[in-house]
């Protein structure tokens, strides 16, 4: 009985929330719904429900995963007996040094790169940082072509970077789907030749968007032009062959395919070598100073091979989680639409759904939590900013309409996704018989 006057607190902040808009403090609207969910927060923390059972569903597995069990029991050891440093010379630190070692093999060997290619470092966002920066630096880049729908840790290096007079930043064309139009990136390559650097994502983490990775690489390589592509959403989730590819720079983020948080790599092909962005000591090879995260480079080691010794299976079952999905959800509410691509050009882990507008769409996202859905509405990278997400601004996507990004993994199952399409067909005031056309 406590816990439901604790909730009947919470819905009436958040009933005072949604009628916020309706009055001429709506500029404070954000910061009522902001307070709406700590209310509920707290009061399910001092008195949480009877009822436990209550489904909870993660679909948003672009912003992180969970880390898988297999992966977490690698890392133990080096959190507890296996303590060394790696740059000591005894027998504690060349035995952190070895599991280093062996768990740069792994990476290499699944992405068919020479170990000596592989640098670990914190994650995807000092990978970018890394790659733009100091190919800059070594190479006398001046000129970068990228778009305007990368992921922020590509597009604010290169807004610094312009700012500070060492490069010109040229945005490649985009269609009405948010699709890189190629003609308009030979264009610019042809143009400014061997003084480039393409920073084009591999997967667009709002969207799903999938480049032609093979097409920009082999088209840099033939105009002698640098090309580092953001691969943070497709490792372990597509093979890659980097002897065929001929990308120079490729990144990846353990915490994206159920390994830990805070660590990832930068490939780094062996003819185009770069300098540090970090300096101190001369661990990874003098590329990156600072102790190793000895027992995040294990897990994500193990994390790549979990994903990679299983990768035809997993892309199957989430493909299909993903059909489903938005089969159900079409079936429920017709007037749904898909922001960026659907189908082979897509990323099979990430749907992007525009919902038609209604007096409370700019409540959706918080409607799915207070039913336990997880799910974003853009990148979580910005889900503190009230500036709504940059990829859906670019591509001029209706703003009265609300927009959701589902993203899937493994661990999602058919009977979570019946349970959103429930809810979200509720929210629409819509009956099963309304949503199959009965």
């Amino acid at each position: 009985m406590l816990w439901l006057n604790c909730n009947a607190f919470y819905n009436c902040a958040f009933s005072l929330a949604n009628s916020i808009h309706l009055t001429p403090f709506h500029n404070i609207k954000p910061f009522t719904i902001a307070l709406a969910l700590k209310i509920r927060n707290f009061t399910q923390a001092i008195c949480p429900p009877e009822n436990t059972d209550v489904m909870k569903v993660y679909l948003d597995n672009a912003a992180t995963t969970a880390l898988d069990s297999s992966v977490l029991e690698v890392m133990m050891p080096y959190l507890t007996e296996q303590y060394g440093n790696p740059s000591s010379i005894h027998g504690f630190g060349r035995e952190t040094k070895a599991a280093i070692e062996k768990s740069r093999k792994v990476i290499a060997k699944y992405l068919n790169a020479s170990v000596g290619e592989i640098f670990f470092t914190s994650g995807g966002t000092e990978s970018a940082n890394l790659v733009l920066k100091c190919a800059v630096e070594r190479y006398g880049v001046k000129h970068i072509i990228t778009s305007k729908i990368e992921h922020h840790c590509v597009t604010h290096p290169v807004e610094e970077l312009e700012k500070a007079g060492k490069i010109k930043a040229h945005y490649v064309q985009l269609d009405e789907n948010g699709r890189v139009v190629y003609e308009d990136l030979e264009r610019l390559v042809y143009q400014y030749g061997k003084d480039v650097l393409v920073a084009l994502m591999h997967a667009n983490n709002e969207i799903g968007n999938l480049l032609d990775i093979e097409r920009v690489a082999q088209l840099c390589s033939e105009q002698g032009a640098l090309f580092f592509s953001d691969t943070v959403q497709t490792i372990a989730h597509f093979p890659l062959d980097l002897q065929k590819t001929p990308v120079h720079f490729i990144s990846g983020s353990a915490h994206k395919f159920h390994g830990p948080k805070g660590v990832g790599f930068v490939f780094i092909r062996s003819e185009k070598q770069l300098c540090p962005l970090i300096h101190g000591g001369s661990q990874e090879r003098n590329m990156r100073a600072g102790t190793e995260n000895i027992y995040g480079i294990v897990g994500l080691a193990k994390a790549m091979e979990n994903s990679y010794n299983h990768i035809l299976e997993y892309h199957s079952y989430i493909n299909d989680l993903k059909s489903y999905l938005y089969t159900e959800l079409k079936n429920a509410i017709p007037d749904i639409k898909v922001n960026g691509v659907y189908g082979d050009e897509s990323l099979y882990t990430v749907l992007n759904v525009s919902f038609p507008a209604n007096e409370n769409s700019d409540f959706l996202i918080y409607n799915l939590d207070i039913n336990n859905i997880a799910a974003s509405a853009g990148s979580a990278c910005t889900s503190g900013s009230d500036q709504g997400s940059h990829v859906l601004r670019e591509l001029a996507i209706d703003p009265s309409r609300a927009n959701v990004r589902f993203s899937f993994s493994r661990h999602n199952t058919h009977e979570e996704l019946d349970y959103v399409v429930q809810h979200m067909s509720k929210f629409y005031g819509i009956t099963q018989e309304q949503g199959s056309g009965h």
